[in-house]
């Protein structure tokens, strides 16, 4: 999942553009003013929005300055109530990636943030991203801090079925069905004692367990 940093001091505007990229499946960190997005700049981040004109003396031409330090590659949206050339000309020189007018549709910028996520993280398009997990599927394996979980076939199976399917619900019948095969015969018991090997491996999931049903993932 991709976090995505929004700095806009105009509390309503700043919730109700976090709902839209919640909704499109984004994690959303907001700040609403310049100085408590400073204090927090080195935030795991893979895209910033930045209003450029916000209510204290910081603008978001200070923030991008201090994200380029940290990294220079993470993309930067800007957003401003002023239509000018200059300002989109100095958004580009500090190396913003987008500029957007206000007043904007939301709609308008998940589509940017969509298309830039896109471009820029088209290499990732075979990984997942769960909590601190780094799922690759082309290479079936799991990285947590630069190491290898070293999951087996039946565990990384299980486990791709839950990340593809966050908060959908599991009877131990589907998981059977759908890691074993259909023709597997035996006891469902193999399905509680793979869960509790998945989440031995990796205690960051949030795998829930669904008494007299089965398991889902939230």
């Amino acid at each position: 999942m991709y976090n995505i940093v929004l700095v806009e001091d105009e509390r309503d505007l700043n919730n109700l553009i976090k709902t839209y990229l919640e909704k499109e499946g984004y994690a959303v960190t907001s700040y609403y003013s310049g100085i408590e997005a400073l204090n927090n700049i080195d935030i795991k981040a893979d895209l910033w929005i930045l209003d450029i004109m916000l209510g204290d003396d910081i603008s978001g031409y200070d923030i991008i300055k201090k994200v380029r330090e940290i990294n220079e590659n993470i993309p930067v949206i800007f957003t401003s109530a002023r239509d000018k050339d200059l300002d989109k000309i100095i958004g580009l020189e500090l190396g913003s990636d987008d500029y957007i007018t206000k007043p904007y549709s939301p709609k308008e910028l998940v589509l940017r943030v969509n298309n830039i996520i896109k471009r820029v993280y088209s290499k990732d398009n075979k990984k997942i991203f769960y909590k601190d997990y780094i799922i690759d599927l082309d290479k079936r394996m799991v990285i947590l801090n630069d190491k290898d979980l070293n999951l087996t076939t039946l565990e990384f199976d299980l486990l791709y079925m839950f990340v593809t399917n966050i908060k959908k619900s599991f009877s131990r019948d589907d998981i059977l069905n759908n890691i074993w095969g259909e023709n597997y015969f035996g006891t469902d018991r193999v399905v509680d004692d793979l869960v509790r090997r998945l989440r031995k491996k990796m205690p960051l999931l949030n795998i829930n367990t669904i008494y007299g049903y089965g398991y889902r993932l939230i």
